[in-house]
């Protein structure tokens, strides 16, 4: 190979390497920009906004900055920076912070400073809680109707989602804890 297709040959091997891995990753800025031209108007304004957002290369720009930085940040944390958000809620026993990523949710009584994480694991279908390092599991999903929820003694029960399935363990969680009753406005 003569030195001149060298260079260029090393750089397309190095570029192939890194866009074709099995990993492509979520996307989540040009799928954010996407969404948001969807809701523009009109299937004809639509259209016209995507295809000048091609001209201007809003989405070339979205797709180059997802491919080089936001994806890899995701491939190498494990954690999309573009999900992550924070909301802060007043309640009646105090403020709390809510900080959403990818993975679950860590929620902070900013008065006590106590935080805890609910975390879903994909592997088992479950939600967990996270308190102090010690894992917890709350509920694991059956199907579309059926949840298998922890109840006061520590054992797991089959619960439809429904509102009397709900209402039901509601209200035998409620009869064994009546400050959790207290707590939800019951």
């Amino acid at each position: 190979m003569k030195k001149r297709y060298l260079t260029p040959a090393i750089i397309g091997v190095v570029l192939a390497s890194m866009t074709m891995t099995s990993c492509i990753g979520s996307f989540r800025l040009t799928h954010s920009v996407l969404k948001w031209n969807q809701q523009v108007g009109s299937k004809v304004i639509n259209e016209i906004v995507f295809f000048a957002f091609w001209v201007l290369p809003v989405y070339e720009v979205t797709s180059l900055a997802d491919l080089l930085v936001i994806n890899s940040i995701e491939f190498w944390s494990g954690r999309n920076p573009l999900t992550a958000s924070v909301k802060v809620v007043d309640t009646d026993h105090g403020r709390y912070t809510i900080a959403c990523d990818s993975k679950g949710y860590e929620v902070t009584n900013t008065s006590t400073g106590v935080s805890y994480r609910l975390d879903f694991m994909e592997a088992t279908a479950t939600w967990a809680l996270d308190y102090q390092g010690v894992s917890y599991p709350l509920m694991t999903m059956v199907d579309e109707n059926h949840v298998k929820a922890v109840t006061p003694s520590g054992d797991f029960r089959l619960v439809e989602l429904s509102d009397e399935g709900l209402q039901a363990y509601a209200g035998e969680v409620f009869a064994v804890n009546p400050g959790v009753a207290m707590a939800f406005g019951e």
